[in-house]
């Protein structure tokens, strides 16, 4: 790789807003808010809103619809004209 044309990569942590759900990991991303790690040392933090921690998909608390009963009360209240 060429020198200084690359953004600085080094370890970042990524805080889930709504479940508090955080891990560490490397990242070209940086913050000027920071986080004393569960190591005693001090890292730059990212809020994010969704991570798999509170994704309904990753929860289990997603929610499937009924697109079949839809087509049927559609066909039913208009007719297959």
């Amino acid at each position: 790789m060429r020198k200084d044309i690359h953004p600085p990569y080094g370890p970042v942590v990524f805080r889930d807003k709504s479940s508090g759900f955080a891990f560490l990991t490397r990242s070209t991303a940086t913050s000027e808010k920071t986080v004393e790690w569960e190591d005693g040392r001090t890292y730059p933090v990212i809020d994010v809103e969704v991570s798999s921690a509170s994704h309904p998909f990753y929860t289990g608390t997603a929610k499937v619809l009924d697109t079949a009963g839809r087509v049927e009360r559609f066909e039913r209240r208009y007719g297959a004209r």
